[in-house]
């Protein structure tokens, strides 16, 4: 399975990623902002979704069409 962020650029565990878009979290009242690093990224059965953390939101599943990597 190859995941792929919005660039196209292959994404594996352990890399870092970028947000290209400002980002409401659902059931907090945290918006992610364009240019945030999610650091240690880890792949999930989904090809088109990633788990990470953020400073202020732990366990947070992301598209892969809003990220690029760094």
């Amino acid at each position: 399975m190859d995941v792929k962020d919005s660039n196209g650029a292959l994404l594996k565990d352990g890399d870092s990623v970028q947000l290209i878009k400002d980002l409401k979290v659902k059931g907090t009242s945290v918006t992610l902002k364009r240019g945030t690093v999610v650091k240690n990224i880890q792949l999930t059965s989904n090809d088109e979704e990633i788990e990470g953390r953020v400073e202020k939101v732990k366990n947070l599943v992301l598209k892969t069409c809003f990220l690029k990597k760094v």
